[in-house]
């Protein structure tokens, strides 16, 4: 391939919470590099993943979920968040789960896009649910007029994905690459670390905790006799909070700390010795 027929650029996916951006992110790019939880929230920075193919390079932008009123002020800077990754982007993404009834998410999102001049892709998402389909028909309906295209497809089954690619490179402009051949994500190893022990919050904590707690990576090393010592903090607002992220008899930060530990793990190859400590920072969201 010559100089002038490579592509790259910026595809940004939007959408309200729990639709499958991150699962679609991991599926495109072929290995884990979002964090994925049924909890609204899950994802708060923009992730990119890189997806690298013989036509050019496609940089995938995941944003936070699109909620339906900011009530506190992490869900205002979320907000504000998904609006700065609609800048300077090449195509957009929007996606829809089509098991849930449409809501007024879908409405703002779909204000948020509508007068953006880029190339605009509907993508209807969980097709291989039996319950989508009493409400595809109806996105295509109340959608296909602000959209240039429309797919269907699976990202937890990988169907279609080869379609998404193929309208996306239709779609980018001519330029040089954005990142490196072996280079699949925008975050460093501390940031991936602190992403994956947040995961792992997530899917134990009850249903209010998840959004009161932040996670930072102070330090990795990996020492003389092989195995990868890891100190981080777990941040959250209030003692109630801190006390039902330890648990009982410090059951559940050993049950978090294992579950990251055994993730990491598999990933490297190597020992992993984990120090999670937990404490209460009541400006974490201010400086987030």
């Amino acid at each position: 391939m010559n100089q002038e027929s490579f592509k790259s650029g910026f595809a940004v996916l939007i959408g309200r919470s729990n639709v499958g951006k991150s699962t679609l992110l991991n599926s495109l790019v072929g290995t884990k590099v979002a964090i994925t939880t049924p909890k609204p929230q899950t994802t708060r920075v923009p992730l990119q993943g890189v997806v690298h193919d013989h036509r050019g390079q496609i940089v995938f932008v995941d944003t936070p979920g699109v909620m339906q009123k900011a009530k506190d002020e992490l869900t205002k800077k979320l907000l504000a968040s998904v609006k700065e990754s609609l800048r300077d982007i090449d195509v957009i993404l929007y996606v829809v789960d089509p098991t849930r009834e449409i809501g007024n998410e879908e409405r703002q999102t779909l204000k948020m896009i509508e007068h953006i001049d880029k190339p605009k892709l509907l993508i209807i998402n969980k097709v291989d649910e039996r319950s989508a389909q009493r409400n595809i028909d109806f996105y295509r309906d109340l959608f296909d007029e602000h959209f240039d295209a429309v797919i269907e497809l699976s990202a937890l089954q990988g169907t279609n994905l080869d379609l998404l690619k193929n309208w996306i490179f239709d779609n980018l402009p001519e330029g040089e690459a954005y990142y490196g051949p072996t280079e699949i994500s925008n975050l460093g190893q501390k940031e991936r670390i602190a992403e994956l022990i947040r995961e792992k919050l997530f899917l134990r904590l009850r249903e209010e905790v998840p959004y009161s707690v932040h996670v930072v990576v102070h330090e990795i090393e990996e020492r003389k006799n092989g195995v990868i010592y890891i100190r981080a903090d777990v941040l959250t607002s209030q003692e109630r909070y801190k006390r039902m992220i330890i648990g009982q008899g410090a059951r559940g930060i050993k049950e978090i700390s294992q579950s990251t530990r055994n993730e990491l793990e598999a990933v490297t190859g190597k020992k992993i010795y984990l120090e999670l400590n937990v404490e209460i920072d009541t400006h974490w969201v201010e400086r987030f």
